[in-house]
């Protein structure tokens, strides 16, 4: 979002208590919207991915037989949002912070209001020569971030209707991988052998694995320097409930070495109200051979995994988290982690007097989102930077995911727990490597100084990153 008054972003702290509003979009005539024409390219883009036969979604929303008597519940699931339940699930507000994303599935306004016309005026399916092309069917399960060049089973397991929850190391499963090999993406899927959405309507509902921790190593080898010029390629991304895939920046990939295994070693096991047989199946994507990364990824820390007070029967409870950036970042992407209260976080960046938004995405535990940047929006943030997380939480009987509202709940691994932590990524920059960034993002946008862009303090200007004056 590009603005034209630094002003603007220059927010006090009781302001940042309230999201920003923007006005409302003027009313459009629609005409007649038909399934044919308007609706069916929609359900094609942003929702056949899992509404297919014997997909993950409870019904199939590909023929207009199919998809006619659900016209009003797609009309109340799309009309939701950001907010818990919005189908298809993706949760970034569209009225404040960066609204540039990769694989962004969510339907603009425009969108939505066909959507509800059409329920509204009877769902008429139109003339079927209007269909668009068939969308191809993926029979095995549809890997979002492309076919996989390396599939890895985990164990299967087997988790009873009524057993409690269950943290543990599953069994390590070797890679096969003959030589070392640079990673592109990863995506990690359970498979199991329930049908429909499973059994019990809180945390998962059809799944049984709540997280996955997971990490890649030599067997008898101590972790080793995976990046060339000294610095590890950072930590494998957590699997959660509903989580989509990560595509890692062209210049930071992953390392997965020759000979290592899968090191599955903090697994949580939930039930979904049935006996369910599971496995998580990982998929990865590799670069090519002659790939070489040209930066390292950063630190990152931004949560409070422990001082955690939710009290029963509340809403609009408020977590406070920040980390002051050591080095020059580019944050790759935004991951609230939460537990079945938590309703929304928002991210900031603070620098001096300049506090500006990122990110707010409402939550739901049902469906966790990875949301990663696209690259020409990307937050380019100086070393000194604070990162604050924001987040709320409703402990009452109107958030459908708690089990029992009548209950405190603190800090903890248990699904009945609660967790507070943004697990997005980024990389680190030199001093040379943020300026050519900040060029870069300069000449793309053709901004002057009186432009401000969300995410980048200091692309409006020409700084000179000095190292701090040595005291006499």
């Amino acid at each position: 979002m590009k603005l034209r008054n630094s002003a603007v972003l220059c927010l006090t702290g009781a302001a940042l208590l309230l999201p920003l509003r923007l006005p409302a979009a003027k009313e459009t005539p629609l005409g007649e919207v038909t399934f044919s024409r308007d609706i069916a390219p929609i359900l094609q883009r942003s929702c056949q991915n899992c509404h297919q036969p014997n997909s993950v979604a409870p019904m199939s929303l590909i023929t207009y037989k199919e998809v006619r008597p659900w016209a009003r519940a797609i009309k109340a699931r799309t009309a939701l949002r950001d907010k818990v339940g919005v189908m298809p699930p993706w949760y970034i507000e569209k009225n404040i912070g960066i609204q540039k994303y990769t694989n962004d599935p969510s339907l603009s306004e425009l969108e939505i209001a066909k959507i509800a016309k059409w329920a509204d005026d009877g769902a008429p399916e139109g003339n079927p020569a209007d269909l668009p092309p068939a969308k191809p069917l993926d029979e095995e399960g549809k890997w979002t971030a492309g076919t996989p060049d390396l599939i890895i089973s985990s164990p299967e397991i087997l988790v009873k209707a009524g057993s409690p929850d269950w943290w543990g190391e599953l069994e390590s499963v070797p890679t096969g991988l003959t030589e070392d090999r640079w990673v592109k993406s990863v995506e990690i899927r359970e498979v199991n052998d329930v049908k429909g959405d499973g059994g019990r309507k809180t945390v998962g509902s059809r799944y049984v694995f709540h997280h996955m921790i997971w990490t890649a190593a030599v067997p008898g080898q101590t972790r080793s320097e995976d990046f060339v010029g000294g610095s590890e390629s950072g930590t494998w991304p957590v699997h959660e409930v509903g989580r989509n895939a990560d595509i890692f920046p062209d210049n930071a990939g992953k390392l997965l070495r020759a000979k290592s295994d899968l090191i599955l070693y903090s697994t949580h096991l939930h039930s979904n109200g049935r006996e369910t047989k599971a496995r998580l199946v990982y998929g990865f994507r590799f670069f090519p051979k002659d790939y070489k990364p040209t930066v390292r990824y950063a630190r990152r820390a931004l949560g409070n995994g422990m001082d955690i007070d939710i009290r029963a029967g509340e809403t609009n409870q408020r977590l406070d988290a920040y980390q002051v950036l050591e080095e020059h970042t580019k944050i790759t992407s935004f991951e609230p982690h939460m537990h079945a209260p938590g309703v929304r976080m928002c991210l900031e960046a603070i620098w001096g007097s300049n506090i500006q938004t990122l990110s707010c995405a409402g939550y739901d535990h049902n469906w966790v989102r990875v949301y990663e940047y696209d690259d020409d929006a990307a937050p380019l943030l100086p070393k000194g930077t604070i990162l604050h997380i924001t987040g709320y939480f409703d402990h009452t009987a109107n958030n459908k995911n708690v089990p029992d509202a009548r209950n405190w709940s603190g800090a903890g691994n248990r699904s009945i727990s609660n967790m507070f932590i943004d697990l997005g990524q980024g990389v680190a920059l030199t001093d040379d490597q943020f300026q050519a960034e900040m060029k870069q993002r300069r000449e793309k946008l053709k901004l002057g100084r009186n432009d401000v862009v969300i995410g980048c303090p200091l692309c409006n200007g020409d700084p000179i990153i000095r190292a701090p004056r040595k005291q006499e």
